[in-house]
């Protein structure tokens, strides 16, 4: 409630309930006042199906969730066994003695089932109350992930049988907004049927196109609307499902058995970072260079003193050389390099705030382009980042046209060396 904790437990539940075909209809969050939790409590159990209560299961005195159980239903707080057992084997695993705080876990409502932790101290638990299945869950984001994957959504899809989840096909897409497609799609497919729900999922640096239908007889026409989106924005699709930027790119480099070196100034390494975040990494990528200083981007990678002097180090004189010299260092076939200003000091009149300089390509075929992102520091990092490895992936795709974004953000078209 003060701002300090982001709620992100709200999005996991809805997407795991989502993927089953159940939906929230309504969501609180309310601070640890007892009197407002049995309110809620009782209000909530008897106007749904289901009341998951996510939080306030530990061991101090602000976790109220059980106590405030026991006075909505009715039943008295009593020692659970089966908890006990639990925190007094999850005690001996971490070698600690089982104190009275944390035996305070294993005081729940008398009638409740237990949902195990497999993460940690604090069991769950349901009960049914007024007509309404009332299941209470740890608020540590590992703990209530690994408790519905187990044991929760299973619970669910028991209770109600008749639910079914929907058939979905989740596209991941960089470099056009959810205004513009949705307009394509207005403009470009008029006649776009009402059994495929066309959804977005904004988040940076990526877009999350989702085409959802509700019965498996309507695949044919799913399919069909899925090649219409590909002919639309075919090459501002980067994969389907959870893929990544830099998952496409490495899965681009595996395909055609080829490598990449990355140079970083204004990024800091967050383009390297992506790469080896994926798995089979290191068969594409061996080096990648953090060369923050204009002295270790002479040492390290070559770059000349003299081009420094007269272009500076946010350049696309500079980041070519910047990437010639990782390749010539890494033998690898392609590389990626970035120089900028980040902010929120540093920036001129001809080259102001969020500029930045990038070079991609092979040897023989290394383009540059200067680009703005002018916002904060983070957003700035991470739409740099984005951006060199989307041209990086274009390229090793040999996708010829122009991105959209060049539009935006720049003035000039890619310069080819």
């Amino acid at each position: 409630m003060s701002g300090h904790t982001i709620d992100s437990n709200s999005a996991t539940i809805a997407q795991a309930l989502d993927d089953v075909g159940l939906t929230i209809s309504r969501k609180i969050t309310i601070g640890d006042e007892f009197d407002l939790l049995v309110s809620q409590m009782t209000h909530l159990s008897a106007n749904s199906d289901v009341l998951i209560v996510n939080g306030g299961l530990g061991p101090t005195i602000d976790d109220l969730t059980a106590e405030a159980l026991s006075k909505t239903t009715g039943h008295a707080i009593e020692e659970n066994g089966e908890a006990l057992s639990h925190l007094t084997l999850w005690c001996e695993k971490l070698k600690i003695p089982l104190n009275q705080a944390n035996r305070k876990q294993a005081m729940l409502p008398k009638g409740v089932q237990i949902i195990p932790n497999p993460r940690g101290s604090a069991v769950g638990f349901y009960i049914d109350h007024s007509d309404c299945l009332i299941i209470c869950t740890p608020g540590v984001p590992s703990e209530l992930k690994a408790m519905l994957e187990q044991t929760i959504i299973t619970l669910l899809q028991q209770r109600f049988p008749n639910y079914q989840p929907k058939s979905m096909i989740r596209l991941q897409t960089f470099g056009v907004g959810e205004s513009t497609l949705q307009q394509l799609v207005i403009n470009e497919c008029q006649d776009w049927p009402q059994s495929v729900e066309l959804g977005f999922r904004a988040g940076l640096p990526q877009l999350e196109v989702k085409l959802s239908i509700s019965d498996s007889c309507y695949q044919d026409v799913q399919q069909h609307c899925h090649q219409r989106l590909r002919e639309l924005i075919g090459d501002y699709i980067i994969g389907e499902q959870d893929t990544t930027l830099g998952k496409a790119v490495v899965t681009a480099l595996q395909g055609s058995g080829q490598s990449i070196t990355t140079a970083e100034s204004c990024t800091g390494g967050q383009i390297a970072a992506a790469i080896t975040q994926v798995p089979g990494a290191s068969q594409v990528f061996e080096a990648g260079f953090v060369t923050y200083s204009n002295d270790m981007k002479q040492q390290l990678l070559g770059v000349n003193q003299d081009s420094l002097l007269e272009h500076g180090a946010v350049s696309e004189a500079i980041v070519q050389q910047m990437a010639l010299g990782a390749l010539e260092r890494s033998q690898a076939t392609y590389a990626v390099a970035v120089s900028g200003i980040a902010g929120p000091d540093g920036g001129s009149t001809e080259k102001p705030v969020g500029t930045v300089c990038i070079a991609w390509g092979s040897k023989t075929s290394l383009k540059t382009t200067t680009l703005r992102f002018n916002r904060s520091r983070q957003w700035f990092q991470t739409m740099v980042s984005a951006t060199a490895l989307d041209l990086i992936r274009r390229d090793i795709l040999a996708i010829e046209s122009t991105p959209r974004y060049f539009k935006r953000y720049s003035n000039h078209q890619a310069n080819t060396m």
